[in-house]
């Protein structure tokens, strides 16, 4: 029989060494204990806090100054709940995100912002979670204090499974949803894509008013107001220029017509997006196939984002791709509307690629929308465009 290693014993290697001694009590433990003692008088203030602003502020919410009251009482219940989780952070160690702040006032009257604030519910979450804190934080420190004496042996377990309870409470009542606050990102993102894309549309507008149409006008209301001049003394010359201001009353006529269906095409108004995404490929470069197949029309804003989707990556094709033909597909999927357009060009489209992309991927965003690229190198490129359906209104 062999000894066994002194070494295995002394470095407490060896199958029959037991664990080595911890203290019990180590800072972890201290921390919840603090935590569960503290919770009697954060409890008592939180719950006084709640009681007096319901009490008082649904009371007061039939005078005048009711509804200010409630909504200052909702802005200190989130500072309340931010004391909170600093405590459990700092004492429970639990990370728990800070809840996005109340949206800004932009020009809204001063009841919106009162009701906006009313509403808030990280406010209400908090109430709630200070107006049930109270038997909670007594039996809590009770049972902490008492332990201390009576069942100090047992006490650091006792302590882990009440701070696991307050842990699942902070987590349920003052954390932020993760869903809804990536929602209001979503959303605060889009309005401002919404807002920076009319604005630029309106810019293109008036560039467009004001280089086109307007300065053939322009030079048109002199040619005319010139032949008008010399109408008696030259009539053949006049005739020329009546001539020539005809032929840019036509060009000025066309650019309104090419500024109006840029705005809104008015085939798309009176047949659709078969008709319209049709004449949009029929001034393509290269062959294009379009396929609709819709049984009804979506809502008129949908139908118009469908088109200028389908109008500019055609715009692409064009100038870009050097495929010798294209598709457009064009189809409903539940409560979805698909669009597909593919080319057999040389590929290499990407969102970033200057080639507008990024913009339309923008814009289906903003109104719940997908855009999808994919185009290798050498093609061919297959767009994927998805709208949320919504049924028209007649």
């Amino acid at each position: 029989m062999t000894a066994p290693s002194s070494a295995g014993h002394r470095h407490g290697t060896g199958p029959d060494r037991l664990p080595p001694i911890r203290p019990a009590y180590n800072r972890h433990t201290w921390k919840e204990i603090a935590h569960l003692l503290l919770n009697l008088p954060v409890a008592v203030f939180g719950f006084c806090y709640a009681i007096t602003v319901l009490t008082v502020g649904g009371v007061l919410t039939l005078t005048v100054v009711g509804l200010p009251l409630l909504a200052l009482s909702l802005l200190g219940a989130r500072q309340l709940g931010k004391l909170e989780r600093a405590r459990a952070r700092a004492l429970l160690g639990v990370r728990v995100e800070e809840p996005s702040p109340l949206p800004p006032a932009r020009g809204e009257g001063a009841f919106q912002r009162l009701w906006t604030a009313v509403k808030d519910p990280v406010g209400w979450r908090t109430l709630l979670y200070d107006a049930i804190r109270l038997p909670w934080g007594i039996f809590t420190f009770c049972t902490v204090l008492t332990s201390l004496f009576v069942l100090w042996p047992v006490l650091p377990y006792l302590a882990r499974g009440l701070a696991n309870v307050d842990r699942a409470m902070v987590r349920a009542l003052l954390s932020p949803s993760d869903e809804l606050e990536r929602r209001i990102a979503e959303l605060e993102s889009d309005r401002g894509v919404v807002v920076d894309t009319a604005a630029a549309d309106l810019r293109r507008i008036e560039r467009d008013l004001h280089d086109g149409a307007q300065a053939r006008l322009v030079n048109l209301a002199m040619g005319l107001g010139l032949a008008k001049e010399k109408l008696l003394e030259d009539p053949d010359t006049a005739a020329a220029m009546v001539a020539e201001a005809h032929g840019e009353v036509k060009l000025a006529l066309q650019e309104l017509r090419d500024l109006a269906r840029g705005i809104h095409p008015a085939v798309l108004t009176d047949r659709g997006l078969d008709a319209a995404l049709s004449s949009v490929a029929s001034r393509c470069t290269v062959p294009v196939k379009v396929t609709v197949e819709l049984a009804d029309r979506p809502a008129a804003a949908i139908e118009g984002i469908a088109y200028f989707t389908v109008s500019e990556l055609l715009q692409n094709v064009s100038k870009h791709s050097g495929a010798r033909s294209a598709s457009v597909d064009v189809w409903r999927a539940q409560d979805r509307l698909l669009i597909q357009v593919q080319d057999d060009g040389r590929g290499g489209a990407r969102l970033d690629g200057g080639s507008g992309m990024r913009g339309l991927a923008d814009r289906l965003g903003a109104v719940d929308g997908l855009f999808a690229v994919a185009s290798p190198v050498g093609g061919p490129t297959v767009v994927t465009a998805e709208l949320p359906w919504r049924d028209r209104e007649e």
